[in-house]
């Protein structure tokens, strides 16, 4: 027990590396994302539980024996342990209300664009990229009534030159752009887990301006937890900046 601050702080430095990969192994290519979403809800929360025990443990120990550097060490790895849990304690205290079981976003649910490139074989998806019709479009405008056509004052070529701007820096891969028919069709990532999202983006002429429509659809899962609506946001708002 002499040693338990070094111990502890071996153990959370190893623990932090797993937790790391948890997070962001897809984005190295280690597995598919959905195989880091598994094992974030299965080992991720006891992972931190241990870091974190372990470390308090080792604090406790060396305080009683008046022995500050080993203390100060596991005092390191269960701070390492407790931030590791923060998620979980955080949902807990705040819960997140349940986002709405739909993965399938557009500005236009009337006339939603259309993949033409982008097909379902694209890689590792289990989701169609057919939309799912007035049932998809009443269920997104109960979740997601915010969600519409972005109208601008840009002409069109002025505004499909935006649009593929503002997608370019924020990372999205663009996968075909047609600069004669304003369209073009994107893959966004998740910045954890690496979650692969499929995005068309439409503009058309109006009067003297035009409008900009966007759809993002998630490659898996029956929900993506808000982020094709968060997303669509973010590129309205970066589009008017």
């Amino acid at each position: 027990m002499k040693h338990s601050g070094k111990i502890a702080l071996l153990v959370a430095i190893i623990g932090a590396v797993v937790a790391a990969l948890i997070l962001f192994g897809a984005r190295l290519g280690l597995w598919e994302p959905i195989t880091g979403f598994g094992l974030y809800r299965t080992y991720f929360n006891p992972l931190a539980g241990i870091i974190a025990g372990v470390g308090l443990l080792a604090l406790v120990i060396h305080l009683v024996r008046k022995e500050k550097t080993q203390a100060t060490l596991g005092g390191v790895a269960a701070i390492v342990g407790v931030a590791l849990l923060i998620p979980m304690i955080s949902s807990t205290l705040n819960p997140t209300p349940r986002a709405a079981p739909i993965h399938d976003i557009s500005t236009d649910t009337a006339n939603p664009p259309e993949f033409e490139v982008l097909d379902d074989t694209r890689a590792g998806a289990s989701n169609t990229l057919e939309y799912g019709g007035p049932e998809l479009a009443a269920a997104q405008v109960a979740a997601y009534p915010d969600i519409a056509s972005l109208e601008t004052d840009l002409s069109a070529d002025d505004a499909y030159q935006r649009a593929l701007t503002v997608a370019q820096d924020m990372g999205w891969e663009i996968v075909a752009a047609d600069a004669e028919r304003l369209r073009f069709e994107a893959t966004a990532r998740t910045s954890v887990f690496y979650f692969a999202d499929d995005v068309i983006v439409v503009v058309t002429p109006q009067g003297d301006g035009s409008r900009v429509d966007m759809r993002g659809v998630s490659r898996v899962g029956r929900s993506d937890q808000g982020v094709n609506a968060a997303r669509i946001r973010d590129f309205q708002q970066q589009f008017q900046n």
